[in-house]
């Protein structure tokens, strides 16, 4: 089953850029789930959601986790921040021929992958385009129970591959993630339900459809 996510359009002000303001501003927009638990293996399964809107150059992604463990170790742009605390979203603008995918970790660290779904023609963007990617986060830990935050405020110039003018009545695939796998309970949960042997995000028959309203 194909889920379907459609994208609202909103103003959102940066000028005053922390987390409480931004979340504010998109307090209204629905929640979705990131909770398809598709390995046997790897049961765990943190709550996470997420909201998304659109202002048509930017994309803006807001991620609620709380689970168990929270590892933040990777402080550099395309360093190994899936190994930590990790939220992540894919996406392709031709048809799941090639796509992005853009991952950080809970201290807001990112890197960008971009290409065609062999992982060989696929390239590691560079820092002065990754660190385009404003990032606000939260992290509460209240009698043991962490729970942290963060918005991706992701501009349309770093989708590099494709040229996007303005991002309303554009259709998309992708697919949202949660996983840690160096955590002391890893796990891969996505948006959408993922049918492999193994753990893998980087399956685009298996994206969502995403439509920008």
């Amino acid at each position: 089953m194909v889920t379907h996510l459609q994208v609202p359009y909103r103003d959102i002000a940066l000028e005053n850029f922390t987390y409480y303001d931004l979340s504010q501003q998109m307090e209204t927009l629905q929640w979705q789930s990131i909770a398809q638990v598709n390995w046997k293996g790897f049961p765990y399964k943190p709550d996470v959601h997420f909201q998304i809107a659109h202002d048509n150059q930017r994309i803006f992604v807001h991620y609620s986790v709380q689970e168990e463990f929270v590892k933040a170790q990777y402080v550099r742009i395309n360093e190994a921040v899936w190994e930590d605390s990790c939220v992540e979203f894919f996406v392709s603008f031709d048809g799941k021929a090639s796509y992005y995918n853009i991952e950080f970790n809970v201290l807001g660290t990112g890197l960008v992958g971009a290409g065609s779904r062999i992982k060989d023609e696929r390239i590691r963007l560079e820092p002065e385009t990754t660190v385009k990617i404003q990032t606000a986060t939260t992290v509460v830990n209240v009698d043991g129970k962490k729970k942290w935050n963060i918005i991706l405020v992701i501009p349309t110039d770093v989708f590099v591959k494709d040229k996007i003018e303005r991002l309303t009545g554009v259709s998309a695939h992708g697919n949202f993630f949660k996983c840690g796998d160096s955590l002391p309970t890893p796990h891969f949960l996505s948006w959408n339900k993922i049918e492999y042997p193994t753990p893998n995000f980087h399956l685009p028959d298996f994206f969502g459809e995403i439509v920008f309203e």
